[in-house]
């Protein structure tokens, strides 16, 4: 007898369908699974096993054949293991087959019956639901994160009697429904504040032209000079996701399997903060199978890199292509597969090996060729892509014993969220553009047209080399960004210059 039960399967951060097909045979007992089941698919056959048996429905004395269509795609993880046991009872009796129709299986089975969570359910019941599935069965953990998606059914169960039991109408499972939008209303409660930030109003600054904009960072500094701590509190006074972004980034988490357990959407932008020892594949994505990497994970959010100079040459220079794109392009033997990558890079470096070079004490060993050795590590290119590069000096005595706190991450994010708005008007119409971060050549010259006086700055740095193109156009940038947080229509010469500084070293400026 033949069955047929409709499943999904993650490839990169989409998904698609797949047919289990079982059928039943007379013959020696055999269990067969073909359609190109990598590892833990064929492990499955183990595992289901077990769990009917426990369940209390053996399997059949009869030869059994699995096909996974389409057959010519591989097929990984453990999430079939569901849909299988369910073609099986089917096959033998034990379901009827018009209750599978228009509905979907995803679930990884432990020996007992117990129905365990998978990644990447979130994608896997869009993609049900657009291929016009009633409902989907998942597990009880991934229910939250399944129900965020409209238009479609979403059943969380526990063990495989339930899904059993379900079916046949003995005990029908109540649907889970979860209203994002009033989750992603009701926000995330704590995190860092930037009033905890004693002193550094020059990198405060920086941070809110940074949220305001899209525009990266470099905070350059010796060590214990807070560096760390501005960056923590980034997020915090970024807008708040809208439910667009919430979704992208929630739909990332899922497929790489962080997200955490019970959660059913990202409400606070992500911050990821990977060590300096991460390989090029942890940062930008790799392995079999394909996964995403850091730089996806911080998609709509912040990506700290601590100890910049530290990280190997090859994973800084990945880089280059997705601060550029808001997207990477990971391809190896086994395929190819785009993942968004649209983050804030905040990175941090002291100014020398050791970390005091600059700090005005006679603490620094480091002769000047090896200043220049490590602050080489960083490449022209990349620092080329970095919008706000900033000095952040020690904290003096009368700052840190200061009783006085300074503004709150609410009061900065209310200005920011105004700055954005206003650039979400002027580029309304552009796709994919929503902060001046974004801005390309020929969008900049239409918003952004400064006076010959307004831009003499600009033309003395670029004159003496200091600025190349890109480095130029992103001074408008951030020029463009200044003018939106003071409220001013056009870009004026004392928002240039502004921008200029956090550009140059002190004293190259105009």
């Amino acid at each position: 007898m033949l069955a047929r039960v409709t499943s999904a399967a993650v490839r990169g951060v989409d998904s698609y369908l797949v047919q289990v097909e079982v059928n039943l045979a007379s013959g020696l007992p055999t269990f067969t699974v073909v359609g190109l089941p990598e590892g833990a698919v064929r492990e499955g056959r183990e595992r289901v096993g077990a769990a009917l048996r426990n369940a209390g429905y053996p399997l059949p004395p009869r030869r059994i054949t699995v096909n996974l269509a389409p057959a010519d795609v591989r097929k990984e993880g453990s999430a079939f293991d569901l849909p299988i046991a369910v073609g099986l009872l089917a096959a033998a009796g034990h379901v009827e087959a018009e209750v599978l129709e228009g509905v979907a299986f995803v679930g990884e089975l432990g020996l007992d019956g117990s129905v365990r969570p998978v990644r990447g359910v979130l994608p896997v019941v869009a993609r049900c639901a657009r291929a016009g599935a009633r409902a989907v069965m998942v597990p009880a953990a991934n229910a939250l994160e399944a129900a965020v998606v409209e238009g479609i059914g979403v059943f969380g169960a526990g063990d495989l009697n339930a899904v059993l039991r379900h079916l046949r109408g003995d005990e029908v499972l109540s649907p889970v429904r979860v209203d994002a939008a009033a989750l992603l209303e009701q926000g995330e409660q704590g995190g860092p504040d930037l009033r905890d930030v004693k002193g550094q109003q020059t990198a405060k600054r920086v941070l809110e032209i940074a949220a305001a904009g899209a525009h990266n960072i470099l905070f350059m500094g010796p060590p214990g000079a807070g560096k760390t701590m501005l960056a923590r509190r980034l997020p915090g006074i970024m807008p708040p996701l809208t439910l667009a972004e919430a979704l992208e980034a929630t739909r990332v988490h899922s497929v790489a399997g962080c997200l955490p357990p019970g959660c059913a959407l990202l409400r606070r932008r992500p911050f990821r903060a990977p060590h300096h020892s991460v390989s090029d594949a942890g940062l930008i994505g790799g392995g079999v199978p394909l996964r995403p990497g850091e730089i996806s994970l911080a998609h709509h959010g912040v990506l700290f890199l601590d100890e910049l100079a530290e990280f190997r040459r090859n994973a800084l220079e990945s880089l280059r292509q997705p601060l550029e794109d808001g997207q990477v392009l990971v391809s190896r033997v086994r395929g190819t597969e785009r993942f968004p990558a649209r983050f804030l890079l905040v990175g941090a470096m002291n100014p020398c090996p050791c970390g005091y070079c600059g700090d005005g004490s006679d603490r620094c060993l480091c002769d000047p060729a090896q200043v220049t050795r490590y602050r080489g590590r960083i490449s022209g290119p990349l620092l080329d892509r970095v919008d706000l590069q900033v000095e952040v000096g020690a904290v003096s005595f009368d700052a840190l014993s200061e009783e006085s706190r300074g503004e709150a991450s609410a009061t900065v994010q209310a200005r920011v969220a105004h700055a954005r708005v206003l650039q979400q008007e002027r580029f309304g119409g552009e796709p994919g553009v929503f902060a001046n971060g974004q801005m390309g050549p020929g969008l900049l010259r239409r918003v952004v047209r400064p006076s010959r006086r307004v831009a003499a700055p600009l033309r003395d740095a670029v004159d003496r080399g200091r600025l190349s193109a890109r480095a130029f156009h992103r001074v408008l940038k951030v020029a463009r960004t200044l003018a939106d947080l003071a409220g001013e229509g056009k870009v004026r010469e004392e928002h240039v210059l502004e921008a200029v500084q956090y550009r140059l070293p002190e004293g190259d400026v105009a």
